[in-house]
């Protein structure tokens, strides 16, 4: 499998990441059969957060790995400080808090890639960079990121790291896909518009993507009157991207692909390192992700699927 590299972390991250906002310890038979699947084919990262499935989610990730004996073969993204019913919890005390209990969970001493669930604007950067130094400094993290953090924020983020001889951020994990979203799928969350794009060509920071293939929106089940998923409709649903849609399709038919992992290629081919988070449960579905990452589109072709003329009705 295709690999990037990711500064701060002496191991290739896979370019398809196993999602597992599903694992639990009660259906851990179904997470070992998804995760030795995914190992067999060369994946090696795994996604998780320190909410999922209310922490769970890295407890059979931990078992796993434990069972496996493995640990150092895995790269392991986790994330934290997400809000709570009283607001967000982006500070030193929430990232220390749910940092030390997602080691425990994952019966680890350090996490690869630790990312920041969601962002506080009103959190100056230097408090936030100060306090993941101080865990990189200890060995409990390799690299930092944000997830849903806005390109701005990242920016001055690394530009105070840089200015204090600190690390930065080395990697941003927003949702990038072919089908652009209207409005956030969940409050605080941010996708990659073309402007963000340009910035991560211009840094070559990586992307991790959350929903790159748009929640199902390429796999042909759904239609402009088909409006029975709300978030789908809500998020995804436009004229713009019902043409992406058609015009996916089409290449795929050219590429004898399907039209998902013509989806899935759009973000893999991108002019900065990218990876998808993918949610493969069978056979079937982790195959289909895997042969869709080794498609090569050209730029053109990018440009082709993404950019709609505005008089496309």
């Amino acid at each position: 499998m295709k690999t990037i590299k990711i500064p701060g972390l002496d191991k290739p991250v896979t370019t398809l990441i196993q999602g597992s906002d599903y694992f639990r310890p009660s259906v851990y038979e179904r997470v070992c059969s998804v995760l030795d699947r995914y190992f067999a084919i060369g994946g090696n990262t795994i996604d998780t957060a320190y909410i999922y499935c209310g922490g769970e989610s890295e407890v059979a990730i931990g078992q796993w790995m434990k069972d496996r004996n493995n640990r150092e073969d895995v790269v392991i993204l986790t994330k934290g400080a997400h809000h709570d019913q009283n607001g967000p919890r982006v500070n030193p005390e929430a990232i220390s808090k749910d940092l030390f209990e997602s080691l425990e969970r994952l019966g680890t001493d350090y996490i690869d890639l630790y990312a920041l669930h969601r962002d506080d604007p009103n959190v100056p950067v230097s408090i936030i960079i100060d306090a993941l130094n101080e865990h990189i400094k200890a060995g409990r993290i390799k690299a930092i990121g944000g997830s849903n953090w806005t390109v701005q924020r990242l920016q001055e983020a690394n530009e105070y790291a840089a200015e204090n001889g600190l690390v930065g951020f080395t990697f941003s994990s927003p949702n990038l896909s072919l089908a652009k979203a209207k409005e956030p799928f969940w409050a605080g969350c941010v996708s990659a518009d073309a402007s963000d794009c340009a910035w991560h060509k211009e840094h070559q920071l990586p992307i991790l993507s959350w929903s790159s293939q748009a929640r199902g929106f390429f796999t042909g089940r759904f239609t402009p009157e088909d409006r029975s998923n709300e978030d789908l409709v809500r998020v995804f649903y436009s004229d713009d991207n019902w043409e992406r849609l058609r015009r996916a399709e089409q290449l795929a038919k050219e590429k004898g692909v399907t039209t998902i992992q013509i989806a899935l290629a759009y973000v893999l081919n991108q002019p900065f390192p990218t990876c998808a988070l993918i949610g493969a449960q069978n056979e079937e579905e982790l195959q289909s992700c895997f042969e869709g990452s080794k498609i090569v589109l050209t730029e053109d072709e990018i440009n082709w699927l993404e950019h709609v003329e505005k008089s496309v009705s």
